[in-house]
């Protein structure tokens, strides 16, 4: 039962967000198909590996499942810093509704729910899926701030991108830290992290964890550059610099 509401949910919020991102870039419609297309091909291969098993290898699947993690974040992170363009586009990207996809979130309970069935193990479950309820409850409020003009809005906001953002980093060094067969393991619980090396949790770690991370980075950088424009210009000039 509790693998049929996974689905479900993990399914919907990946639908949801990619529709709700990608009808507001500012693109032509044949590169935001293109995008699309990229996504879906992602999410399917992240699926298919989860589904031949090779995630749940004690030392291969950890092998498997950083580059699975990482390379959203790379591949987002260079092209931003090194296309003005990117970087534009995800800049427009709506504040308010970068927060409030993070109402999805409050899915975190369904953690809480696999500990007590036995499925994970350790803090993890508890710390990761009360920080996610916290974060996705949080998220409304936040995301009408963020859509007014309010006394103090950069602030709330930053405290509750802090928080969320904080939430998921901690999820993941507790993640891996609890992975049984992981190198990095230092925390040994039963069954630790298992459960998120089976579909439908696997998505967690492999889809949507890369995409909050990077609309907390996003909403930090949109926070920025309100503050102070032409900062992601410099920070482009920088870059390049570097190159």
């Amino acid at each position: 039962m509790l693998d049929l509401i996974g689905t479900v949910v993990a399914v919907t919020a990946i639908a949801v967000i990619l529709i709700s991102i990608v009808s507001t870039l500012a693109l032509p419609l044949s590169q935001r198909i293109v995008l699309t297309v990229l996504v879906g091909l992602w999410v399917s291969l992240a699926t298919g590996v989860a589904a031949m098993g090779v995630l749940t290898s004690p030392g291969g699947g950890a092998v498997v499942l950083l580059p699975l993690f990482t390379l959203p974040l790379a591949v987002t992170g260079t092209a931003a810093l090194l296309s003005p363009g990117v970087r534009s586009t995800l800049l427009a990207i709506p504040t308010p509704l970068l927060i409030g996809l993070n109402a999805f979130r409050v899915g975190g309970v369904l953690f809480v729910m696999l500990a007590e069935v036995g499925r994970l193990g350790g803090p993890f479950p508890y710390i990761a899926g009360w920080g996610d309820v916290i974060t996705g409850v949080a998220a409304i409020p936040a995301a009408w701030v963020a859509a007014h003009q309010l006394a103090n809005r950069r602030g709330r906001i930053m405290a509750w991108n802090a928080f969320g953002a904080l939430d998921l980093i901690v999820a993941v060094v507790l993640g891996v830290t609890s992975r049984n067969g992981s190198p990095l393991q230092l925390i040994h619980a039963g069954v630790g992290t298992a459960g998120l090396t089976h579909l439908p949790w696997s998505l967690l770690p492999t889809v949507l964890v890369p995409y909050f991370l990077i609309s907390h980075a996003l909403v930090f950088a949109q926070l920025r550059s309100q503050a102070h424009p032409g900062w992601s210009n410099r920070l482009g000039e920088a870059s390049g610099a570097l190159g």
